[in-house]
């Protein structure tokens, strides 16, 4: 068995977007975005949704034209040829990989806030197996989890934004954007992480019904739901902060909160945002899992992980292995390091969903601005995040010219 049931409607499918962004740009993005370019980071904001408007543009067409699994993966194989799907199937597997990571070691700072380096690994560790657990008994059983944790998270949000706005103290730095350019678009690179999160409607569009309805619906709907969240939370956050504490906070939201009259309800936020990372964790094992699982299909990958559980309908062996490799990256990495290298790789993913789109031939506008913005913010990003970025690509490009000359030979 090697198809995977469709089984989701649109609701189903902006829900798992939602779990996806909101939550990772919330409580992971918005403190780097600030030691990059203070109040800019408002400007970045409005960059990155504008980047990511394109890319779902993009990978909504192209999806309700190839609704299976893998993504831009599909799209590239079938628009610009096998090389460049293979390139953005890889960009996605490891850029979202290390997005996982980041997500579990979120969790582990909310939890055990306190806690030394080794035990919030092992925490994050565990919070990975056990979401890959799920996984494995069924996506339905997944959509309902995180609907659960969207509609929590969002309650936690707007009792923070209202805690802010009628019990706060506000700091003395003004809102108006000050920034160089420069750390404008790198503000914009890393808070585009927190928006990649519509990936996932696409890479499950073989488990979607009605594909070319429901696709183009859902995209639009999850990502608009979550930029007026950003904004709203971005704003508050500024105003009770000011832009050098958030800088240097690393957990702003319930900083902010800690500073009104509402102290009270700081752990329950702390509470909120490690839900709201599962929830995030919980949509990215499924979508990364499903661009795995399709490479291994097409035999880019091992054979092995093309499997379909007879009896939940799953890649079972992809969603175990992804699991695998998260929870032994958490135990290694740090946050700040995964969140830039998971941008430039998912940064170069969409840039070939908008090439790929662009040659569809009409409406070509979106998918040339797409194009152009994800190019400028992925070098835009930390040196350092660059640098792995393109070591990384340059080793699945090694990978693939190997493999290519063994299938040729076979």
């Amino acid at each position: 068995m090697t198809r995977l049931e469709r089984r989701l409607g649109t609701g189903d499918a902006v829900v798992i977007g939602l779990g996806s962004m909101i939550g990772a740009g919330v409580f992971a993005a918005f403190a780097p975005a600030a030691r990059a370019a203070g109040t800019g980071l408002l400007l970045g904001l409005a960059l990155a949704a504008v980047v990511a408007y394109c890319n779902a543009t993009s990978s909504a067409r192209l999806a309700a034209r190839y609704p299976t699994s893998g993504g831009t993966y599909v799209y590239g194989r079938e628009r610009l040829g096998a090389f460049w799907g293979y390139l953005a199937g890889w960009g996605f597997v490891v850029g979202k990989t290390a997005s996982c990571a980041a997500m579990a070691l979120t969790v582990a700072s909310y939890v055990a806030p306190g806690a030394g380096r080794p035990a919030q690994s092992l925490i994050a560790a565990a919070a990975v197996l056990a979401l890959t657990a799920l996984n494995y008994r069924g996506v339905q059983r997944s959509v309902t989890v995180t609907k659960v944790i969207v509609t929590i998270t969002l309650v936690v949000l707007a009792g923070s934004v209202l805690a802010m706005a009628v019990a706060g103290a506000p700091a003395a730095a003004p809102l108006t954007p000050a920034a160089p350019a420069g750390g404008v678009l790198q503000s914009a690179g890393l808070l585009f992480f927190a928006f990649a999160g519509y990936a996932r409607i696409a890479t499950l569009g073989e488990e979607v019904r009605d594909p070319a309805r429901t696709i183009p619906r859902a995209v639009p709907i999850a990502l608009g739901i979550t930029l007026v969240v950003y904004a709203v939370v971005a704003v508050f956050l500024l105003r009770q902060l000011g832009p050098a504490r958030l800088a240097s906070t690393p957990d702003p939201i319930a900083a902010a909160l800690a500073g009104t009259s509402w102290a009270a309800l700081t752990p329950v936020v702390r509470a909120g945002a490690a839900l709201a990372a599962l929830g995030s964790l919980l949509a990215l094992v499924l979508g990364v899992s499903r661009t795995t699982f399709a490479m291994a299909r097409d035999g880019h990958l091992p054979a092995p992980l093309a499997a379909v559980h007879p009896r939940f309908a799953v890649p079972h062996r992809a969603e175990v292995t992804i699991g695998v490799v998260v929870a032994a990256l958490v135990l290694v990495t740090d946050l700040r390091g995964a969140i830039g290298f998971s941008s430039f790789a998912v940064l170069t993913y969409y840039a070939i969903a908008n090439a790929s789109a662009w040659t569809l031939r009409k409406r070509r506008v979106v998918p040339a601005v797409g194009l152009a913005g994800c190019v400028v913010l992925a070098f835009s990003l930390p040196v350092a995040s660059v640098i792995s970025g393109v070591v990384v690509l340059a080793v699945g490009v090694v990978a693939w010219f190997v493999t290519s000359r063994h299938r040729t030979g076979r």
